[in-house]
């Protein structure tokens, strides 16, 4: 039972990263009707900047710091390469954010160089005992800022003007244009959520390892997640990602337990949850059902 309490603590902390890369997923697909393939890149900016602000700032100062630059760093991108082809089709300017996260990711594997470097540990390997269970504090902070992030941003879409514009467009944008409300601007500040919150992901899934060219594959995972909360669903990115890791995290300490799963099924069980999902319920746990008439 004390296992199985701590696979779960420890899944939840995982998932919270899941979590905040699904949520910019869902904020830009929301507003834009697009699923935006930059996120890997933006997580590993995020990350690769918080290497080099730690040392001289401290971990603390360095991530609010990297996410606020990598969120007006995604802005700037949504200008430039987004912004010119709304109108076009989802495909195309999903296609185009493909092409953006490769770019993306080269220029900034060459700041990561040779050398390895780190975004810090302030917790390193440190347990705290809650209720007779070992649980790493890395874990509890990952899990606290999560919920941190995601009450603000309820708070932010409930009670200020700008969340409730985001929350028009994302209904119907031309209504909201008819309104007065600027989908340019809704579209920016989508972008900018969506890149602070993978550059605060990316941090953690690298805190206590090093920060290499592979850590954008984490990202990969939040797609699964978005398939089970739903791809409209900030509450079911939330949910899903948290789903998605603690069942990754089971797998993972029982599976040798089952000879037939092999040393590296974890791996693969967001994908087979997805698939899941999809047979069962194509629009997730809490998206919205489409029904056209015909």
């Amino acid at each position: 039972m004390k296992e199985l309490a701590e696979s779960i603590v420890r899944g939840l902390g995982i998932g919270s990263v899941y979590a905040l890369l699904a949520l910019g997923f869902v904020i830009i697909y929301k507003a834009t009707k697009v699923i935006s393939f930059a996120q890997p890149a933006f997580m590993l900016a995020g990350a690769v900047l918080v290497t080099y602000l730690v040392g001289p700032l401290g971990f603390f100062v360095a991530l609010p710091l990297a996410a606020l630059a990598t969120g007006l760093f995604a802005m700037g991108i949504e200008r430039v390469a987004i912004r010119p082809m709304i109108g076009k089709a989802a495909f195309v300017v999903a296609i185009i954010t493909l092409g953006i996260d490769v770019a993306v990711r080269v220029v900034v594997n060459a700041f990561i160089g040779i050398n390895v470097r780190y975004v810090g540990d302030p917790w390193g390997v440190a347990t705290t005992t809650v209720l007779g269970v070992a649980v790493q504090q890395r874990h509890i902070a990952m899990l606290a800022v999560t919920a941190l992030l995601v009450t603000a941003l309820f708070l932010f879409f409930r009670y200020t003007r700008m969340g409730l514009a985001m929350r028009a467009a994302a209904y119907d944008q031309e209504a909201a244009l008819a309104q007065g409300v600027s989908v340019g601007a809704v579209f920016a500040l989508s972008w900018g959520l969506a890149g602070a919150l993978a550059a605060v992901a990316g941090t953690f899934a690298a805190v206590g390892e090093s920060v290499n060219e592979g850590l954008w594959l984490i990202a990969l995972v939040a797609l699964p997640v978005i398939i089970l909360g739903g791809l409209d669903s900030l509450l079911g990115a939330v949910i899903g990602g948290l789903i998605v890791g603690v069942v990754q995290e089971l797998t993972a300490t029982y599976q040798g337990h089952i000879d037939l799963l092999g040393a590296n099924f974890s791996v693969i069980t967001p994908y087979l949850v997805m698939m899941l999902v999809l047979l069962l319920r194509p629009y997730g746990l809490f998206g919205t059902r489409e029904v056209e008439r015909v």
